[in-house]
């Protein structure tokens, strides 16, 4: 896979995460209310022939959604290192493939090898990020968890303690694919544009814009039925290839850093003044793409799984 030339997640809790490439500015996370949104909309496509727990499971899904945000606490470092990088992906850091190594160890092997520009990363685990795998892990639990279900007797305590397993596993995933449906989680522009880099239509530079978008206009300005309504895509076949689904789902979420920043500069996200149209569907649309892949993945590992 060749990273392509030109190249939500959502209320309280204000802790903060890098997101990006060496700047020492850390910004705030999605807020709670986009990551309940897209994990309800997820959970309410899901075909009827899955599993009765699953299905039944979905406001557990909404609670889990936020929560590998609730692990951030820099008080704690041993676990706010492990899970902060899994949060985003910087496209623009990472070197042409890099993103075929197998897994996000060979991954940050080849990003400590190579770097773009010459040059090496300082941090190349928080200047690049791991999101694709984070989800391709999770959703590869998530196909280990079903077989083994599938193998466990009906009605029994095992099969019981497995499918806890799977619905708090598929909940976690939530967050990491709606996560990768915000374009500020797939660039080094992930609050303000990046000053560093050339600016030529004049991109808002401001350091509130990640959670101004994602959490104050949503919260403001976005309802469920918004997300709901949106929702398209029919679950008719799974991926021929997970990984590639997943991949290319976070490059069309790249391929929305310019449209978004055009928002922004053109009609704002404003969470205090009426929304503009423009804005409120752009931010609906991203959340669904997230609800749809999520949803996606969730039906893809059970077939998988139970094939």
């Amino acid at each position: 896979m060749v990273l392509p030339n030109a190249l939500i997640p959502w209320i309280t809790l204000l802790t903060t995460v890098c997101l990006g490439c060496g700047s020492p500015e850390e910004p705030p996370r999605w807020g709670f209310v986009g990551h309940e949104m897209a994990a309800r909309a997820a959970a309410s496509t899901l075909p009827d022939d899955m599993p009765a727990f699953f299905l039944a499971a979905d406001e557990q899904f909404v609670f889990l959604a936020p929560e590998p945000d609730r692990w951030k606490d820099r008080s704690r470092p041993e676990m706010d290192q492990a899970w902060t990088y899994d949060h985003y992906i910087d496209f623009e850091n990472v070197p042409p493939g890099a993103l075929d190594e197998p897994d996000r160890f060979a991954f940050l092997a080849a990003l400590y090898e190579v770097a773009p520009y010459g040059g090496r990363l300082e941090r190349p685990e928080r200047d690049a990020g791991f999101l694709p795998f984070r989800i391709l892990e999770l959703h590869q639990r998530l196909v280990t968890e079903w077989r083994l279900w599938s193998e466990a007797p009906e009605g029994s305590e095992r099969r019981q303690w497995i499918e806890e397993r799977i619905i708090n596993d598929a909940g976690i995933l939530g967050h990491y694919v709606t996560d990768g449906s915000q374009p500020h989680h797939t660039t080094i522009h992930f609050n303000g544009w990046d000053s560093g880099t050339a600016n030529p239509e004049r991109f808002t530079s401001d350091r509130d814009f990640h959670s101004r978008f994602e959490r104050f206009f949503v919260e403001a300005h976005v309802t469920q039925d918004d997300v709901d309504r949106r929702m398209t895509a029919e679950l008719s076949s799974p991926p021929a290839d997970v990984r590639d689904a997943v991949f290319g789902f976070l490059y069309r979420t790249f391929a929305e850093v310019e449209a978004l920043y055009r928002l922004e500069r053109d009609v704002g996200f404003s969470p205090d003044r009426a929304a503009n149209r423009a804005a409120r569907d752009f931010t609906a649309d991203r959340l669904a793409a997230g609800a749809e892949m999520l949803a996606l993945l969730w039906w893809s590992a059970w077939l998988e799984g139970t094939g």
